[in-house]
């Protein structure tokens, strides 16, 4: 992986060219954007870029710097590890970048530490890590990367350079999607409207069987949702808990839906919506939900994504959801 191949994001690539290019590399930086959206691939081109023998503005692939990047040896880029799913703690902080970070590099002329998921980060394990990015040495280089800036302390964000991912071109998505998989047209148009503008997101759904049934089952719950009893709001729950890795995208999937009612409602063309093949349920739902009422279930959805993102307990935001959403 380099800059070249990668889709999209060229203000941050050139962000980054353009500081190896008049030797003002910054010591800690943020890639802010969706999970999926190309952030790691951003953060480690640039690393491997600034790491590579050859000094140029874009790695060369072949000298033993490149290659050990490439198979995830390289002494002098880390990534950061974390034992807790949802939780970055100040010891691992302490132990993989504060204490390490004095070490001088074993082979490049840089020291990078990756911190993927940065918002899992406890203001504990920030604070800890604030001294680092306050006055690190002439090779030390942070790149947090998250979804979410306002889970990272203001004294995090002032001392860094944020840069944030933007969606990527339709046209650009659709190129890359016909040019590595067997996609027809009607599964390639859904892959592109659903990712809206995050490549990620499309290549999960272009490859990814889990994932088709994730969508399967979003569909079955939005159109069942208004006949559905305690018992089956219990078996949606156990169908939601099949794809708890993907809950994220479970709830983006059911904002979806109600973006194409409003869609449809407010342009009155089915050739708008994303779950096109649903376009006859879609329509009724469309003549008895109110503006007001999809607003709603806008943010309680919103909502139940911040719950989880705040560890809440999966079935029970789910549970609360659903029948939120049933009586709006």
């Amino acid at each position: 992986m380099d800059f070249q191949h990668i889709i999209g994001h060229e203000d941050i690539i050139r962000h980054f060219k353009s500081s190896m290019e008049m030797d003002r590399v910054g010591h800690a930086y943020i890639i802010c954007g969706e999970d999926e959206s190309g952030r790691s691939s951003l953060a480690f081109s640039f690393a491997k870029t600034l790491q590579c023998e050859s000094g140029g503005f874009d790695p060369c692939n072949a000298c033993p710097s490149c290659k050990k990047a490439d198979s995830g040896n390289h002494p002098d880029i880390i990534n950061v590890q974390h034992e807790k799913p949802n939780l970055i703690s100040v010891e691992e902080i302490r132990d993989q970048v504060v204490d390490t970070m004095s070490i001088r590099p074993y082979n490049g002329k840089y020291k990078i530490y990756i911190i993927n998921d940065a918002q899992l980060m406890n203001p504990q394990a920030q604070n800890a890590l604030l001294k680092t990015i306050e006055e690190p040495p002439s090779y030390g280089i942070v790149i947090m990367i998250t979804n979410t800036l306002e889970r990272l302390l203001p004294t995090i964000i002032s001392r860094c350079i944020t840069l944030s991912t933007k969606p990527v071109k339709e046209r650009d998505m659709e190129e890359y999607l016909q040019e590595h998989y067997d996609l027809d047209a009607k599964k390639l148009r859904f892959c592109v409207e659903y990712a809206q503008g995050n490549l990620g997101k499309a290549i999960l759904l272009a490859t990814n069987e889990e994932y088709e049934a994730l969508v399967r089952s979003v569909i079955k719950l939005e159109k069942e949702i208004y006949e559905m009893d305690m018992e089956d709001i219990a078996l949606a729950i156990e169908s939601c808990a099949n794809y708890k890795m993907s809950i994220g995208e479970y709830l983006d999937l059911m904002m979806v839906w109600y973006r194409d009612i409003l869609m449809l409602k407010v342009t009155g063309k089915p050739d708008k919506i994303i779950f096109s093949e649903e376009y006859s349920t879609i329509r009724e739902q469309a003549k008895y939900l109110s503006y007001n009422e999809l607003e709603d279930k806008a943010r309680a959805i919103e909502n139940a994504k911040k719950r989880i993102a705040a560890n809440a307990r999966m079935e029970d935001v789910m549970r609360l959801l659903i029948l939120t959403l049933k009586e709006m």
